[in-house]
């Protein structure tokens, strides 16, 4: 389960962002988690629920964004969604593609109660 040491750098992460900002405590973390990154959403949720407890992130909601798979095809110049099993181009069918988004795993935000 590397969901657990991503979460435990995760909140590394968010406890860093509220030192640095002297936050009370932490609402809520936003990340985004691409159908390509070999991580579980469900998994992510647990693990950070177990983690946050006794932390500065101890009441935060954990907001979890599916990121969708997007590739590139040089031959007709487009950008396109596509399934995660299925990185053709749907435009001209090329196999050819460059994949611009869907395998990462990104803190997008965090809110912070400062008082």
């Amino acid at each position: 389960m590397h969901e657990l040491s991503l979460c435990d750098d995760l909140l590394s992460q968010v406890v860093a962002i509220a030192l640095q900002h002297q936050a009370q405590s932490v609402e809520s973390i936003t990340i985004n988690i691409g159908a390509l990154s070999g991580i579980e959403p469900s998994l992510v949720d647990t693990a950070f629920s177990l983690l946050k407890a006794g932390t500065v992130a101890e009441l935060a909601e954990l907001i979890i964004h599916n990121t969708p798979v997007i590739v590139s095809c040089p031959h007709c110049n487009t950008q396109s969604e596509v399934a995660a099993n299925r990185l053709l181009c749907p435009e001209c069918q090329s196999t050819d593609t460059t994949l611009i988004s869907g395998d990462e795993m990104i803190l997008a935000s965090v809110a912070l109660c400062i008082e």
